[in-house]
């Protein structure tokens, strides 16, 4: 069945980087649209960045110029790597594959800093 498992969340200060991890299970990640999503305490779930199954990549205005997705065909993994953190950017990041079904990781948790 498909599994979504994100890694690498963490405490940083402002400026720093971090790196998540999305590791994929009952798929392949490279025939279908990966997403990042985020969720700030008492904050509606929101878009960060996307993957297309040709490697086009789209970022949210917040992120654009800061953070990376990338992906692992070899590891079946997607990458967010963060740069320049603010403590804006302080939530709950989340993997995300849409099929017929929407799928969701477990999320794990970013916190900056000031």
């Amino acid at each position: 069945q498909v599994q979504l498992v994100e890694s690498g969340g963490g405490l940083v200060q402002a400026g720093g980087s971090l790196r998540l991890s999305c590791a994929a299970s009952g798929f392949t990640v490279s025939k279908y649209a990966m997403r990042w999503f985020r969720q700030a305490p008492g904050k509606q779930r929101e878009f960060v960045a996307i993957i297309n199954s040709i490697g086009s990549t789209n970022y949210a205005d917040s992120v654009n110029g800061r953070f990376t997705i990338s992906r692992d065909n070899a590891k079946n993994t997607v990458f967010l790597q963060m740069n320049s953190l603010k403590p804006e950017d302080t939530a709950v990041y989340y993997c995300n594959v849409v099929m017929l079904t929407n799928y969701w990781g477990q999320g794990t948790q970013v916190t900056v800093s000031s």
